[in-house]
């Protein structure tokens, strides 16, 4: 018997446990949209959207990690719909790949060997680059909102009126937003670096810059004098040219505006020296940024002198400073005029880069940077790090100094996302009701089954299964085993405890062995 035919007699559309992977399943999607199931601990890990704390949770694959990241997304969102003057900014910090790939190539230009080695590399991972990303997807994301299409500005649900705020803003909060955009903006796809920063200028009130061109014009002008002054003596003098009228004073005109125009070529010279600096530090600060140094030299030559000396800027010191604290105070402050108060950071998927393939101890030359007090428990910033069990194993071996420095104490800690047999029985069951064709269907597990199989022999089973991904799987299993053993002739549309009991005790064995390492996923 076919297993659409099976589900169709139910009066189910779909198939409620084929997707394996919460990005890629419409049911989950439906039920995320209607309220959706979420774990028990949910309300501890997202807390209060508006005033966001840091949450640190371990689980399994499987565990539903990724389906927690995107339901709290989702409540993120609709606290936003509900509160427009304490919204909450979401930033995804999942997509470790481009990040990696980027300080590859920025660290292979400054001749870096760790470069090429993705240990070295990792190892090379500091708080700093974390922060610079976790930035930059904020500040990419409000640049996105702020020079994009209307629907940009609905998805990042920025208030009508936009552009009367911004004029309103004081100028320090606007100039804090352009030198923000100046580090981390960071496009995809159309519209280059250069030309968002353009059009950001503009909008932001700074428009073009006479500063460096009136520099470099007078410098040309005086150039262009003298050479005219001087050139006429020379040739009367030197070369015999007796029908050019010279005044007498045009030798010493023209040497005081040559002298002028050495001066102000060497002022314009010694700021474009300090530009190629400070870019070339910046560049080599923030490896983790896709800017190169000519970018980079062009934007800073775009700010003035005096309102880049009143600015912070990522710098290499050793005095243990971080900058990128202040910087995130200053994006803070700069979201308030749009209604945003708080930051929500979603971390997750850390074992699926290229470069960690899953290794425990590469997700941890990744991670621990992250595991800094200050970092975690900073104001209006709330941090979710959904990460592998594997790295709970690891953190048990470290040393006290580690847990007096990470505070995780502090951190809304979940050891292991764990899931019961009954709230597995209640997902599945959901799940069904989502997949029913007729709407408010109160169908659940045990109308699959014979009557002989109860609710309680369903949530032992599925408690053996710990979670999700495995309790889906072990269902998939049951309804594909019994239409394998039931012909079309006669079709069976109830499934008998046996194979319930055969497919439980296969998926209980290749749970253990994958436990135990003997197996894949």
């Amino acid at each position: 018997m076919d297993v659409e035919k099976f589900l169709e007699h139910h009066g189910i559309r779909e198939n409620p446990f084929g997707a394996e992977e919460a990005r890629h399943d419409p049911v989950f999607e439906r039920l995320t949209l209607g309220g959706g199931m979420a774990h028990p601990e949910m309300i501890k890990i997202l807390g209060n959207p508006d005033r966001p704390n840091t949450s640190v949770v371990f689980g399994e694959k499987g565990s539903g990690k990724t389906a927690l990241r995107l339901l709290m997304a989702r409540r993120i969102v609709e606290h936003n719909e509900t509160s427009p003057d304490r919204r909450t900014l979401l930033v995804a910090y999942d997509d470790f790949n481009p990040i990696l790939d980027t300080m590859g190539r920025n660290k292979a230009r400054t001749g870096a060997r760790r470069a090429r080695d993705p240990d070295r590399l990792l190892a090379s991972f500091r708080l700093e680059d974390h922060q610079d990303a976790i930035l930059s997807g904020a500040v990419t994301k409000i640049v996105n909102a702020l020079l994009g299409a209307p629907e940009q500005r609905e998805k990042m649900m920025l208030p009508s009126g936009v552009d009367d705020k911004i004029k309103s803003m004081p100028r320090e909060t606007r100039l804090d937003l352009l030198c923000l955009a100046a580090l981390y903006d960071a496009p995809r796809g159309k519209g280059g670096v250069l030309d968002r920063w353009q059009r950001l200028r503009k909008k932001l009130g700074f428009g073009f810059s006479f500063r460096n061109a009136l520099l470099q014009g007078l410098a040309a002008l005086f150039t262009v004098l003298a050479a005219g002054l001087l050139l006429a003596n020379i040739a009367k003098e030197k070369f015999g040219f007796e029908n050019i009228e010279v005044p007498a004073w045009s030798f010493i005109a023209g040497s005081v505006l040559a002298a002028i125009a050495a001066v102000l070529w060497l002022g314009w010279l010694g700021r474009r020296m300090r530009i190629w600096r400070a870019a070339r530090q910046l560049v080599k600060e923030c490896p983790s940024i896709d800017r190169d140094p000519a970018q980079m030299r062009s934007i800073l030559a775009d700010i003035a002198p005096a309102d880049r000396a009143a600015q912070v800027w990522p710098r290499r010191g050793g005095d243990g400073t971080n900058a990128r604290y202040e910087l995130t105070a200053k994006l803070l402050q700069a979201l308030l005029p749009f209604g945003h108060n708080a930051i929500v950071v979603l971390v997750d998927r850390v074992d699926e880069p290229t470069l960690v393939a899953g290794r425990p101890e590469r997700m941890r030359r990744l991670v621990w940077p992250m595991f800094d007090s200050k970092f975690l428990q900073q104001d209006g910033i709330g941090l979710k790090l959904l990460l592998p069990l594997e790295l709970r194993y690891l953190i048990l071996k470290e040393d006290a100094t580690f847990f007096q420095e990470a505070r995780l104490d502090k951190q809304s800690l979940v050891d292991r996302l764990a899931w019961t047999g009954a709230i597995l029985y209640d997902l599945c069951s959901a799940r069904l009701r989502a997949c029913h064709g007729e709407k408010g269907s109160q169908i659940s597990l045990t109308d699959l089954f014979e009557e002989g199989v109860g609710r309680e022999a369903l949530v032992d089973a599925l408690g053996q299964m710990q979670q999700p991904r495995d309790a889906f799987k072990m269902m998939y299993a049951v309804l594909l085993e019994h239409c394998r053993n039931v012909p079309a002739e006669e079709p069976e549309y109830r499934i008998p405890r046996l194979t319930l009991e055969t497919v439980r005790r296969e998926q209980a064995n290749r749970i253990q062995e994958l436990q135990k390492g003997l197996s894949p996923a």
